[in-house]
């Protein structure tokens, strides 16, 4: 209930925020490595530009990255390894992408991450009708997808929970995904890059996006160019993995992967640990 006071309100911290406060502390302990990217976008957002005015639906665009970042992983499983034990790795066939989408919960808009399974076997469509569907939905589930015990507050809850999913990778995968792909560019304009904090193997934030001009066929033209980070966990994937990943994903997102019947060639599998 809001109170309110000669000069400040006094509100309640929602339980979910409580939540993610626990488990952002325990995240921050991951040996991240992180890669700053610009990407052409100007082939997709000419595409959503035209079938919008073509239709009048609007397109997801996070539902397109995703599309590619699904592809990339498919090509190049091992960037979404997870340990188990100290002598093994799990490497899941399925790409499950965790995305954070701000829902209605209890009256109050709240990040809420969603998780989108098997998008390396999904069309582009199929993804998009997901995230919308979503958005529209009422939740009250927490971020990890469970609601608070009534015995146990949230953080406490948050950490057990953390806890067993870092020891279980299987348990890991269906609750939180295998990757994150989180769009922080969609509440402002301009350059920007974030850098996440991450749970998962890899992480994708997505930041700001602007015009300038770029070299197209020896000609200057004006582009739409998106600032990506890349951020892997060290332990996993080292620089070698990481920089081909991202120059596949840079080539699937610049010529419109998936958004038609048009396709570009494979890039070769990479075990783990090379």
């Amino acid at each position: 209930m809001k109170q309110k006071y000669a000069n400040y309100q006094l509100i309640p911290y929602p339980k979910l925020r409580r939540a993610n406060t626990a488990m952002l502390l325990l995240f921050q302990r991951k040996p991240m490595m992180h890669g700053l990217i610009e990407v052409d976008v100007t082939i997709a957002r000419e595409f959503l530009r035209e079938h919008k005015e073509r239709t009048g639906e609007s397109l997801s665009f996070t539902a397109f990255i995703i599309g590619c970042v699904g592809k990339a992983v498919d090509e190049q499983k091992a960037v979404q390894a997870y340990r188990q034990g100290r002598k093994h790795l799990v490497v899941f066939d399925d790409v499950d992408v965790a995305t954070v989408i701000e829902s209605d919960v209890a009256g109050q808009k709240v990040p809420v991450a969603y998780v989108s399974r098997s998008v390396n076997r999904k069309t582009f469509r199929e993804i998009h009708t997901e995230i919308r569907a979503f958005q529209v939905q009422e939740t009250t589930k927490s971020v990890l997808g469970f609601t608070s015990l009534p015995f146990l507050p949230a953080s406490l809850l948050t950490q057990i929970l953390y806890r067993i999913l870092r020891t279980f990778p299987h348990l890991h995968k269906r609750v939180v995904g295998t990757i994150g792909v989180t769009a922080v560019g969609m509440f402002g304009k301009g350059y920007g890059w974030g850098i996440p904090v991450a749970a998962a193997s890899l992480a994708i934030t997505l930041g700001g996006l602007a015009s300038k001009p770029g070299v197209i066929d020896g000609q200057i033209a004006i582009r739409d160019y998106l600032c990506m980070t890349l951020s892997f966990d060290h332990r996993i994937t080292d620089g070698g993995p990481a920089s081909r990943f991202a120059n596949r994903l840079k080539d699937l997102i610049e010529s419109g992967y998936g958004l038609d019947d048009s396709s570009v060639e494979p890039l070769q599998a990479v075990a783990p640990g090379a």
